[in-house]
């Protein structure tokens, strides 16, 4: 079996694209669920944030699982195939891993060094292992990835300046609300209101940025109250209803609106009828800034054709995170060794478990030689005394272990050299190893997990047809 990743993501897709793709809640779960039942697809986990969704399998058939990863992801967007492959990515093996440790440590999203990611991770791993679609191999895998991300935030400054999703979005637009002379950058939103629609993981984040970042006042709007209330009592602020989300519009000086809905939650009939409001109440003139962290969006695009209101989607914050993600080289290169040293020390386990079979049987065959000879010499001599027996036994013993010990740990070494197999082909055929014997004891360690190329070798990104 090996790791496959089908995916699509922010540099493949436009944001239209990645609005039909996205997929969760019980969506998740059957996405989850028919591709762990498809053909050659022994476990499975599924990443989906708000700009990717990748598919990982561990599949019997590199074609045969590309094939039917490709066909659910856009059934279950209602896509047409054709329509979809063009964005879509492949990573297989090595380089699937090498993705995915990337991808946890934050090196390929939107806002570089995001530390966000990592807990998303962990949460779609969890979700798998709860749905029994895992399995050993991408469990394992997972770990790693996840040992690789907490490395990568102790070890380097790549989250240094704490930049999100959020932040990079109200640092957007604290540009449209306030002059630039005369503003705090510690406090870039002084003085003005914020309304938070939504109380999911993304909509805290943004609860707490925006009080951090000095927000005069902050409201909470969701569909369930109690979590709203919860969310808003962390920073002192104040709930509202989405059937009364006019009036809230009406008071807010930026809204970051970030819920799980598959329609658009502000229409711009909304936010014209919050403008009418906000100008019987003296407020005309006054700017509003509608920050759409959602995917599929929450905002209606359309709203930013009104006088005063901007519109900041996902698309928005490209640029943004390109800008970040250059001031950060030295950081990247360090992440990027760590993910070559956490991969180079997968690969030389698995050389080591390649080979530890022909260890186990070249051990065996040296017990039953000297249980053989034990045997003969019983013949030979009569039956010994029990203690005389004894200390012959263990000093055979000791002395094959001696002799054993040093070819078996170098092999062992070696296998994760170039042309490390040979290493292992050698002391079979020097100790006349019954091939059978070997493969015996291949089959009984069922968490056995065989090779690959090495690190250095990693298959370049292929693209699914």
């Amino acid at each position: 079996m090996s790791v496959l990743v089908v995916g699509v993501s922010h540099r493949s897709a436009p944001v239209t694209m990645l609005e039909q793709t996205a997929v969760a809640g019980d969506e998740l779960g059957k996405l989850l669920r028919d591709v762990f039942h498809a053909e050659h697809v022994a476990g499975t986990f599924v990443v989906s944030t708000c700009n990717r969704v990748e598919v990982y399998a561990d599949v019997g058939k590199f074609h045969a699982g590309v094939s039917a990863i490709c066909e659910l992801l856009a059934r279950h967007a209602g896509i047409a195939l054709g329509d979809l492959t063009p964005h879509l990515y492949v990573h297989y093996e090595d380089a699937a891993a090498q993705h995915l440790l990337s991808m946890a440590c934050g090196l390929e999203s939107m806002v570089v060094g995001e530390s966000q990611i990592l807990g998303q991770v962990r949460e779609s791993l969890a979700l798998a292992r709860r749905q029994g679609t895992l399995g050993r191999v991408l469990d394992d895998l997972g770990a790693l990835a996840l040992r690789a991300a907490k490395r990568a935030h102790a070890e380097t400054g790549i989250d240094r300046s704490g930049a999100n999703l959020v932040s990079v979005g109200v640092g957007l637009a604290a540009e449209r609300l306030t002059k630039p002379v005369g503003r705090d950058p510690a406090t870039p939103l002084a003085g003005l209101s914020v309304l938070v629609v939504g109380a999911g993981s993304m909509s805290s984040l943004a609860v707490a940025t925006a009080a951090r970042l000095g927000a005069a006042g902050i409201v909470v709007a969701n569909r369930t109250q109690e979590r709203a209330k919860r969310l808003a009592a962390s920073v002192r602020g104040t709930t509202a209803d989405l059937p009364g989300l006019r009036d809230a519009l009406a008071a807010a000086d930026l809204v970051i609106s970030c819920t799980g809905a598959t329609g658009l939650v502000i229409t711009t009939d909304m936010v014209g009828n919050a403008l009418r409001l906000r100008q019987k109440a003296g407020g005309a003139g006054r700017p509003l800034v509608l920050l759409d962290l959602a995917l599929p969006r929450d905002v209606d695009p359309g709203a930013g054709g009104l006088p005063g209101v901007s519109v900041l989607g996902l698309d928005s914050l490209q640029e943004a995170g390109a800008t970040i993600a250059a001031t950060q080289a030295q950081d990247v290169a360090a992440v990027r060794a760590i993910v070559a040293e956490e991969l180079a020390a997968r690969w030389s386990a698995r050389q080591a478990a390649r080979v530890a079979p022909t260890v186990v049987a070249l051990r065996a065959k040296a017990t039953s030689v000297v249980e053989a000879e034990l045997a003969r010499l019983d013949g030979r001599l009569g039956r010994l005394d029990d203690r005389v027996h004894a200390e012959i036994a263990q000093a055979m013993h000791r002395v094959v272990d001696k002799l054993l010990h040093a070819p078996t740990v170098r092999v062992k070494e070696l296998a994760g050299s170039p042309g490390g197999d040979s290493y292992e082909t050698a002391l079979r055929v020097l100790f006349d190893l019954d091939p059978g014997a070997v493969e015996a004891v291949t089959r009984a360690d069922a968490g056995l997990v065989t090779g690959g190329p090495p690190p250095s070798a990693l298959l370049p990104e292929q693209e699914a047809t």
